[in-house]
């Protein structure tokens, strides 16, 4: 079975390799690990994944939650979110992107696989209802 091939948007690089490295030995295949949305945004058109692991928080004008809504209105692709905040309003304004996801950090590396997993999975059957 071929594995999804995942683009990694986390701005802190030692959090963002450890990821890398943990997806990388559950099988994925990352198509980038960058540090931006406007790089993510960029990357997706270049090299499109299957899924999306968005951190919330991140450097530069757009962050995690604006980028995930332009990646599902122009890429259809699903968005998991790995997020250290999990306060209200955070959480209200991740909620109207629709992700498939929400992972707490620091997360183990089951958790991530069973997110990706169902993640898959969800927006493979919401596809062929199309």
């Amino acid at each position: 079975m071929v594995k999804a091939k995942i683009l990694v948007v986390e701005d802190e690089r030692v959090v963002a390799l450890s990821i890398q490295n943990r997806l990388e030995a559950l099988g994925y295949i990352i198509t980038a690990n960058v540090i931006s949305a406007e790089v993510a945004l960029t990357g997706i058109r270049q090299n499109p994944p299957d899924l999306v692991l968005m951190d919330i928080k991140l450097k530069g004008d757009m962050d995690g939650i604006e980028a995930a809504a332009q990646m599902r209105q122009q890429f259809q692709l699903p968005i998991v979110y790995l997020s250290a905040y999990n306060d209200a309003e955070t959480l209200e304004r991740a909620k109207l992107t629709e992700p498939y996801g929400y992972l707490l950090k620091p997360f183990e590396s089951k958790d991530l696989a069973t997110t990706i997993e169902v993640a898959l999975y969800k927006h493979k059957m919401e596809q062929q209802l199309l």
